[in-house]
């Protein structure tokens, strides 16, 4: 269960999120929602926060005269969206980001376009230098409303295993 209430005193519950290594099984799908509809604020905004000056994210008059007719949403917001609906199911319990990779843009998104994604756990093994965590790889894929592939990329992650992370120490 990815996120669910636990009794912490007499009529007292906390909220839990995340799995911790040993949730996490090679082939699952975890499915993550809510879904995001772009504004043109977010890409906006993700552009000028990121110094990209390319005017196809920003200027609607440019973008017109290209091939998509029409501004395009920056690819690192798409990435980095993705990233974040990812985090309860993938990374809450993460110690550490390893890495990216294999990061392949295939289809535009554009403002107004509602973006869900899902992560299938490609593997998983025990931390050789960590004996309190795991390391898990998941390919993570963003669709757009009409179901058509936007972005993929595989992460690894450094997860926790179950009793040794800061947040479980801490009473969160």
């Amino acid at each position: 269960m990815v996120g669910h209430a636990e009794q912490v005193g007499e009529n007292r519950f906390r909220e839990r999120f995340g799995r911790y290594f040993e949730d996490f099984e090679v082939g699952h799908v975890y499915e993550h929602r809510p879904g995001r509809t772009i504004t043109e604020t977010d890409n906006t905004w993700f552009t000028l926060l990121t110094m990209n000056t390319h005017p196809l994210h920003f200027d609607a008059e440019y973008a017109k005269h290209s091939e998509f007719g029409k501004p395009i949403v920056a690819s690192p917001f798409t990435v980095a969206l993705m990233s974040g609906m990812s985090v309860s199911d993938v990374s809450q319990k993460a110690i550490a980001n390893l890495g990216w990779s294999d990061i392949k843009l295939t289809f535009p998104l554009f403002v107004g376009d509602t973006l869900t994604a899902e992560s299938e756990v490609l593997s998983k093994r025990e931390s050789k230098s960590r004996p309190t965590a795991g390391i898990v790889t998941v390919r993570t894929s963003g669709f757009n409303q009409d179901g058509k592939t936007v972005c993929t990329y595989e992460r690894t992650i450094l997860v926790a295993r179950r009793g040794s992370d800061a947040e479980e120490k801490a009473g969160y």
